[in-house]
């Protein structure tokens, strides 16, 4: 989508557009380092979860 506007931006408009672009880039890039960061311990507590329900499972159905 194009758009058109009536009068071009200012300059100062510009700049203010282009900070918070890049304000949003850096957060964004923050965001998805500490994801990447913190995944391992994630992936354990899921593995750790999955393991403890699978053996509850087969405990419950040894019983019967």
């Amino acid at each position: 989508m194009v758009v058109f506007w009536s009068y071009p931006p200012t300059r100062k408009q510009l700049t203010g557009s282009l900070i918070v672009f890049f304000t949003g880039v850096s957060l964004f890039t923050a965001g998805a380092y500490l994801s990447f960061l913190n995944i391992a311990p994630q992936q354990a507590r899921a593995k750790a979860r999955s393991d403890y329900v699978k053996a509850r499972l087969r405990k419950l159905v040894q019983e019967d």
